[in-house]
């Protein structure tokens, strides 16, 4: 063993030195340099910083650089997320972005352009003006639809969601609400008036009816009976013989 290297270290270092730090790291920890000054320090860690990603070999793992772009990576030609400026797409760190992608500021990719899609339109309202459908000529009519899918920064903007046209209906007056009102309620009075005349009516009928029932049963009741009329051929006396 060299002069400089002892057995005995601390935080993970299976060898290490008073001037370099680790020189080796335990098992399943990475080895990394970091610069402290001008000089670098061996350390063991047991994952990569940021700006560092992890390589395995049978004697050693080691953190390796990423590219200067990028802030965190999976290997060095393949970055998971880029310095400030430059924006992600397929593992790479852009300062622009391609034909047809659009940069998010909010996640610093580059993703695909996003067009405004609206529904179908609905059908055409009732013919109004100032809110009524009545005591006008000329109207308007409008129809909406809704937005299904909102546009990117770079996406094609959204349509208007409503149209109103002209219209034209038969001219008719407007029936005021207290005068309809006021019929209806003279309709329903009217009927129940109806219908109590009716019945009193029909109990009158009913009560005649009954009354002359009971006279005639009361005069059966009172009249003598007829005697029956005696034959004509018993009152006669036999003709006899004379003596």
């Amino acid at each position: 063993v060299h002069p400089n290297v002892s057995q005995g270290c601390q935080g993970g270092c299976a060898t290490c030195s008073d001037y370099n730090g680790c020189l080796s790291c335990k098992p399943r920890l990475f080895f990394v340099l970091e610069r402290i000054g001008m000089k670098q320090i061996g350390v063991c860690l047991s994952s990569c910083p940021s700006g560092y990603y992890g390589t395995r070999y049978p004697d050693i793992n080691k953190c390796a650089k990423c590219k200067a772009d990028c802030d965190t990576c999976f290997t060095r030609n393949f970055c998971t997320k880029c310095k400030s400026g430059f924006y992600l797409y397929s593992g790479k760190c852009l300062e622009k972005c391609p034909d047809g992608l659009e940069a998010n500021n909010h996640t610093m990719e580059c993703t695909s352009i996003v067009h405004c899609e609206a529904s179908e339109w609905s059908p055409w309202s009732p013919c109004t003006k100032k809110g009524k459908t009545c005591g006008f000529k000329r109207g308007n009519e409008v129809r909406v639809r809704e937005i299904v899918q909102h546009p990117s920064a770079r996406g094609n903007p959204c349509p208007a969601t409503s149209e109103s046209r002209k219209c034209i209906v038969q001219r008719k007056r407007c029936q005021k609400e207290g005068k309809g009102k006021k019929n209806r309620e003279e309709k329903r009075k009217k009927s129940n008036k109806d219908e109590s005349k009716e019945t009193r009516q029909e109990s009158k009928g009913r009560a005649a009816r009954r009354q002359n029932r009971e006279q005639r049963e009361n005069n059966n009741k009172t009249q003598p009976k007829k005697r029956k009329a005696p034959n004509k051929e018993e009152n006669l006396a036999p003709v006899g013989t004379a003596h």
